[in-house]
């Protein structure tokens, strides 16, 4: 048998989840899994937003911290616009999706439709990143994020690592603007 075609893509950066009390789960990933500092980024707003080919204008915010070389991302709806974060696919309280990062969402856009994987949400990040949230099969819980990140995300992800790296437990939520 021969393998399928998002591997290829690359690793597994990220472990997403939608808390259905995103206080209390910041809490539990820093007190008792020791994960952090995380980095909150709030009003997020994906340029050219699509759900499921409609467009929409869904806003979220999300708290990034680091365990060692794999962030864990925890994802707050702000908005009741159509997107990820509602309907079928708003799972809660357990694995929402994972991310790989690429560095051409063209050739994941490829290898998805090769696998038959459904783009569910897709949109522009910054001036010249882009990201695809697929489904390849098995539905919720089970979304792959393709994200080929923004020009200069590198540094501010590279900031968020090395703050983990040390970290004493001082500062364990740090609001970026």
């Amino acid at each position: 048998m021969k393998p399928g075609p998002l591997k290829a893509l690359g690793d597994i950066i990220q472990l997403a989840y939608f808390p259905t009390d995103f206080d209390a789960a910041l809490s539990y990933w820093i007190e008792t899994m020791g994960v952090g500092p995380f980095f909150i980024l709030n009003d997020v707003r994906l340029g050219d937003m699509k759900y499921r080919g409609q467009p929409t204008d869904a806003v979220f915010s999300m708290a990034i911290g680091y365990w060692g070389d794999i962030q864990i991302e925890l994802i707050k709806t702000d908005s009741d616009a159509p997107s990820l974060y509602s309907g079928d696919y708003a799972v809660r309280d357990r694995l929402h999706h994972v991310c790989i990062f690429v560095d051409d969402i063209q050739a994941a856009r490829a290898a998805c439709a090769q696998a038959g994987a459904e783009v569910i949400v897709e949109g522009k990040v910054g001036d010249d990143g882009e990201v695809i949230y697929v489904d390849p099969g098995q539905g919720p819980g089970h979304v792959i994020e393709f994200l080929q990140p923004v020009s200069g995300s590198e540094g501010l992800f590279a900031m968020m690592r090395e703050a983990a790296r040390n970290w004493d437990g001082t500062d364990p939520v740090r609001v970026l603007q």
